[in-house]
């Protein structure tokens, strides 16, 4: 070993580190933000109408009493997994979305 060279990281690699773990906790506190953030979505011109959080939770589902048809409770259904499921869809694009600010829009693998 060379004299005067000091043992551990080289300066590239310590400020990398630095770096990464800076990114770690910006991307801890993105994630705790948006799982508080809510979103609405309706479906039906407005008949279903559910709310979900950035967690991906279900919170709510309002359902307008004259969409509520006996005769035809496939419609109801239907309606409803149009509206969950675009709820969802737009509260991953949000994670998504808020974590790219983090990550330089990086692709990271299990991230979320």
């Amino acid at each position: 070993m060379a004299k005067g060279r000091k043992m551990g990281m080289p300066g590239n690699m310590n400020n990398m580190l630095k770096q990464v773990q800076k990114m770690q906790k910006q991307m801890q506190q993105v994630q705790e933000d948006v799982e508080q953030k809510e979103l609405e979505v309706t479906a039906g011109g407005g008949a279903i109408t559910v709310k979900v959080n950035g967690k991906r939770e279900l919170l709510d589902i309002e359902i307008k009493p004259e969409v509520v048809d006996p005769d035809d409770v496939e419609m109801l259904q239907d309606l409803i997994v149009a509206a969950v499921n675009e709820a969802l869809r737009e509260a991953e694009e949000m994670v998504s979305k808020e974590m790219g600010k983090v990550t330089g829009g990086m692709n990271i693998p299990g991230l979320f």
